[in-house]
């Protein structure tokens, strides 16, 4: 059975059909949509299944995406995912990263290179000031507490004292009271450790990165950081 023309839908015989683009034609039916020119195998260009000459060739215009309804829920699901996504990255990274006292890792490295530096300081300046208060110890009968009386028994019995506050630290009883802020764990054995909350008393400032003080709750004695403590 013979096929039907695409063009004019009358049959098309073996001698004079034309077989393109998915149909068949009468040579002289295959010309342009356009201005029916007629075209062979050679000059032809398909558009929608349709024969073009190359003058009349339909040329494609891009357009813009139209903000129809599933556009736009396709917009704003997408931000909800993103920041969804935002959100669970900040909430795993918070702990990891970031701690109470600093808000960046920036902020973090600067602050440990400064109580480093601090700490440094401290200790050459109290070795230097250690150095300079060492008292020797009184000799029997060049100092006034041999003598007989009372009042000379009692001078001799607080030397030793003086003594060792001059190289231990400040005399206790005498200092401010202070509450720390934040947990330390000491580095040397000339300091204290403490916890959040814990009251520190007889407290005397050293420089401006370091003090002195006991610990009210375990009465250890030593050198602390500032920067952990608040006057109350």
């Amino acid at each position: 059975m013979n096929p039907l023309c695409g063009r004019c839908n009358r049959v098309v015989y073996p001698t004079e059909k034309v077989n393109c683009l998915d149909k068949y034609w009468h040579k002289g039916c295959f010309s342009c949509e356009t201005c029916k020119m007629t075209l062979n195998m050679k000059n032809y260009k398909g558009f929608d299944k349709k024969p073009y000459c190359n003058a009349h060739y339909p040329k494609t215009n891009f357009t813009s995406v139209a903000d129809t309804p599933e556009n736009l829920r396709l917009q704003q699901q997408t931000k909800m995912q993103s920041h969804v996504r935002y959100r669970e990255d900040f909430e795993k990274n918070r702990g990891k990263c970031f701690s109470s006292v600093a808000d960046t890792p920036e902020i973090q490295r600067v602050k440990k290179l400064q109580e480093n530096i601090s700490n440094i300081k401290y200790h050459e300046d109290f070795e230097k000031a250690k150095v300079g208060k060492d008292v020797p110890q009184p000799q029997s009968g060049h100092s006034p507490a041999f003598q007989s009386s009372a009042g000379s028994q009692n001078n001799y019995d607080a030397a030793p004292e003086s003594v060792g506050q001059a190289a231990g630290g400040p005399a206790s009883g005498s200092g401010k009271r202070y509450r720390a802020v934040y947990d330390y764990a000491a580095a040397d054995e000339d300091e204290v450790s403490f916890v959040d909350g814990d009251v520190i008393m007889d407290v005397h400032q050293i420089d401006e990165g370091w003090m002195y003080g006991r610990v009210e709750r375990t009465g250890q004695q030593g050198m602390l950081p500032a920067n952990y403590v608040e006057a109350i």
